[in-house]
């Protein structure tokens, strides 16, 4: 079985905004991208938080103007991430084990690239359910 990297994963550059930025703008730049998050980063490029789609679905439920609310305050802070020289499972099982479905690709503290559940292979897949009916059965 072949074993990919991040590294083999990453499609294309990640989008990126500042934590000042409204939710309606990066809804917008989402839409445009056909994109499910975001990762929000200071000026040097490091990581500071990651907006997803589950956070819009809270703010709107919350009664907050998307207009009037900044990406820093609805963000996941310091989310977790996995340099790219990580495997593909070592995503996947962060994913399972978090319950997220993106996680960020982080190289010298800057943000390179997003790998997302639906960038796995049907095998990666497989072997995560497989790895987790063993330690299910244990």
């Amino acid at each position: 079985m072949i074993q990919r990297h991040m590294a083999d994963i990453i499609r294309r550059e990640p989008v990126t905004m500042r934590g000042s930025t409204t939710v309606q703008e990066a809804c917008q730049v989402m839409r445009k991208h056909r994109i499910g998050a975001i990762m929000v980063v200071n000026e040097q490029g490091e990581i500071e938080g990651i907006f997803t789609g589950r956070d819009v679905v809270y703010l709107l439920a919350d009664g907050r103007s998307p207009a009037h609310t900044h990406l820093d305050m609805v963000m996941t802070r310091r989310p977790d991430h996995l340099p790219p020289e990580h495997s593909a499972m070592d995503a996947l099982r962060l994913m399972h084990e978090g319950g997220y479905r993106h996680v960020p690709v982080v190289a010298h503290g800057k943000v390179v690239g997003i790998v997302s559940h639906g960038d796995f292979r049907h095998f990666e897949h497989a072997r995560l359910d497989e790895e987790t009916g063993v330690w299910e059965r244990l």
